[in-house]
């Protein structure tokens, strides 16, 4: 995907990240990091099923365990929590994207657009939800009817989004998204931020494409990405989110 020709435009952090692609059966992560993370959300799991056995109507409780679920790979366990959340609290439907993500990875395709339906009438900005719409489609109904039913949105979104946005809708180009960060002047921290997003959903894109190589290329970047792991809740689930997924197509790719 990377073309050395293209050197002469690309900052020397930006050309370095790309460089750092894992061989396709090498982790991105260190078996000792794995081996932390897990070892940590088995403990948020402990906890939080002993707080919702003493508090079963906790929807904090459903929150943590759901996470803790959804980062160790049990995704139709964490779906259940998810649920457990809105049956408690029907408010809490239009709002849980967590819960569409989680039923996307559990094989929940319509599900899952159905949930990102419902959370463009809470907030009609967000071009990441009209993304996970789109790869929910994309699954459920192929290409076309996913683009089709790309999402319209009137106002400006965060940086990569609405470049990112165009390569779902087939107007740009994974090349083109990634050039156009290269060539903008940015703060280190913000050239990490985007790049972190925009080799996710490159990757992501490659993945509901059935080109698999390439999709794992862009989320093992997705997850040594320094920005993603120490960002704020929603970007760094979002982190865990490219981690699992590149796991799941090398465990697929050795089998």
């Amino acid at each position: 995907m990377w073309n050395k020709f293209l050197l002469i435009l690309i900052p020397f952090g930006v050309l370095a990240a790309q460089e750092a692609v894992s061989p396709p059966d090498t982790s991105p992560l260190s078996d000792d990091r794995v081996a932390e993370l897990t070892k940590s959300f088995q403990k948020s799991l402990d906890e939080s099923s002993d707080f919702i056995e003493k508090n079963p109507t906790s929807l904090k409780g459903y929150s943590q365990r759901g996470d803790a679920l959804f980062f160790l790979g049990r995704f139709k366990e964490a779906v259940k929590d998810y649920d457990k959340m809105i049956e408690l609290d029907e408010t809490e439907l239009a709002s849980h994207w967590r819960r569409g993500i989680a039923l996307f990875y559990a094989g929940r395709y319509k599900d899952a657009a159905a949930q990102f339906e419902s959370y463009h009438s809470f907030d009609q900005i967000d071009r990441e939800n009209g993304i996970w719409r789109y790869l929910s489609q994309h699954q459920a109904d192929g290409r076309v009817k996913a683009r089709q039913g790309l999402l319209k949105y009137q106002k400006d979104d965060r940086e990569p989004f609405p470049a990112v946005y165009k390569l779902f809708a087939g107007t740009m180009t994974p090349d083109q998204i990634m050039n156009e960060i290269a060539e903008a002047d940015l703060s280190k921290s913000e050239r990490e931020k985007r790049l972190f997003y925009a080799n996710l959903y490159i990757g992501l894109n490659h993945g509901v494409e059935g080109e698999n190589d390439l999709a794992q290329k862009h989320l093992a970047l997705a997850t040594q990405n320094k920005w993603g792991p120490i960002a704020g809740y929603g970007p760094n689930y979002m982190w865990h989110v490219g981690r699992l997924h590149e796991a799941q197509l090398r465990k697929n790719k050795g089998e």
